[in-house]
């Protein structure tokens, strides 16, 4: 790609960027208290405040009487439900930690909605040059790591229904070649495991793995992101097995929950 498809804005506003996060923690989980949301986005307790007052009085949130502030009306309702989104995130946040400490490259959690792949937990590398969080994002699901592996899950009649024509009427230029993208799915499928090379984010490589629940289908995937520069294909395989490894022991704490 001739640029990445997430470009800092030059002059960012922390103020916006604190209450689209908040908003979209909340869409996504169900709900946070102040001091959960203040830790999440790495603010005080009255920054939070501020912004979820912001919230309520634009109605994308609501205080209950438990004091804990959940999605508002005007903020619809994720695809997967809010109880799936928090319960993967919780249990996948101590995996992902063990894989930066193994690998001191930042690890996300992706799940699917549509054409789309949604990052709903992340942890960063502690190395200066690192890619940074992508908790909250949404990027094509074709031109992810994990959304390609998602994808490949999909029988040929749900994946024609994702990328059907009329859905890109307005945008026919960000519709994928299906039978390329059948070709490529086909072949992930056989690896079970993918390869991003600045496909999604100039400068970036990302290796995900499927995480899959107890019937074999495919929840989430898990990808581990380096800048480019640092990438060694020869360290694939190391790669792909400390990412398995952290799959199944998730998988395994997903299925103990019931």
């Amino acid at each position: 790609m001739d640029k990445p498809l997430k470009t800092p804005p030059p002059y960012p506003i922390a103020s916006v960027d604190h209450a689209l996060r908040a908003a979209t923690i909340l869409q996504m989980e169900g709900g946070a208290t102040v001091s959960q949301l203040a830790e999440r986005l790495g603010v005080a307790r009255s920054t939070a405040h501020r912004v979820l007052a912001m919230l309520v009085y634009r109605d994308f949130a609501v205080q209950g009487e438990d004091r804990v502030y959940r999605a508002g009306p005007v903020l619809e309702l994720a695809a997967h439900s809010q109880s799936l989104v928090s319960r993967l995130r919780a249990a996948a946040l101590p995996h992902l930690h063990r894989v930066v400490d193994l690998l001191d490259e930042t690890t996300s959690l992706i799940v699917r909605t549509g054409d789309t792949a949604r990052f709903i937990a992340s942890v960063e590398s502690r190395q200066t040059l690192r890619v940074g969080s992508r908790e909250g994002m949404v990027f094509p699901a074709h031109r992810t790591t994990a959304g390609l592996l998602l994808l490949a899950d999909l029988p040929d009649e749900e994946l024609e229904e994702v990328y059907a024509e009329d859905r890109y009427r307005d945008r026919p230029a960000e519709r994928p070649d299906l039978a390329r993208l059948r070709a490529e799915l086909r072949r992930l499928r056989r690896n079970g495991f993918a390869v991003n090379r600045e496909r999604s984010e100039r400068g970036l490589v990302a290796v995900g793995v499927p995480v899959r629940d107890a019937d074999g289908a495919a929840l989430a995937g898990l990808s581990l992101s380096m800048p480019s520069v640092r990438y060694d294909p020869h360290h694939l395989r190391t790669l792909v097995a400390a990412l398995d490894t952290a799959a199944r022991a998730l998988e395994r704490d997903l299925a103990g929950q019931g």
